[in-house]
């Protein structure tokens, strides 16, 4: 088991622990619904309260994660409108970062709501449906995440445009998706 697949499991097991609804997102679901890549982190999206932060961050703790003073002491970071905080847990080879966003938008509990189950090495994960990374990666707008849509549209077919088409106006990425699209059914 390498140490991504390790801090994965390790935060699952917390988060089941606490009946936290969860998704992995980012590049391990990259794995799962485009072509594989390598990764360094591992990404979530979350539905705690922020008043359970303390007791996530206790259990994660326990289970060798270190957190970080600012968001042990109620501190909430945000990335692309989104709230987020962060963990690290150090193994054999190196530390894996670990970005957990709390599920505070309308969106998110939407992307929650459409989780998929799938075996990743041997365990079963939520994972965000293949449209709901689609969207995340275009609002993270980076050329890898930009690379990661181009092949999802590729791996994946037949996606619920309509589903894509409603989120990525509201999120307003539309002019992006309707581009990734229009590039899909070109090639």
């Amino acid at each position: 088991m390498t140490d991504l697949t390790a801090a994965l499991y390790d935060i699952v097991d917390v988060l089941e622990e606490l009946h936290a609804p969860y998704v992995v997102m980012g590049g391990i679901a990259v794995r799962v619904h485009g072509i594989p890549r390598p990764t360094h982190d591992v990404d979530f999206t979350i539905s705690l309260p922020r008043s359970s932060l303390p007791q996530f961050f206790a259990k994660a703790t326990e289970k060798g994660f270190t957190v970080p003073e600012a968001y042990e002491s109620g501190w909430v970071d945000q990335v692309a409108g989104m709230p987020l905080v962060k963990l690290r847990i150090y193994l054999e080879s190196h530390g894996v970062d670990v970005d957990v966003f709390l599920a505070e938008s309308n969106f998110q509990r939407s992307l929650l709501s459409r989780r998929q189950s799938h075996d990743y090495e041997g365990q079963a994960i939520a994972f965000v449906s293949p449209e709901d990374l689609i969207l995340l990666k275009l609002v993270a707008n980076r050329p890898r995440d930009l690379l990661d849509v181009a092949d999802m549209l590729f791996v994946q077919g037949q996606l619920d445009e309509t589903y894509l088409r409603l989120w990525a106006e509201e999120l307003g990425v539309r002019p992006q998706l309707d581009k990734a699209l229009a590039e899909s059914n070109s090639s």
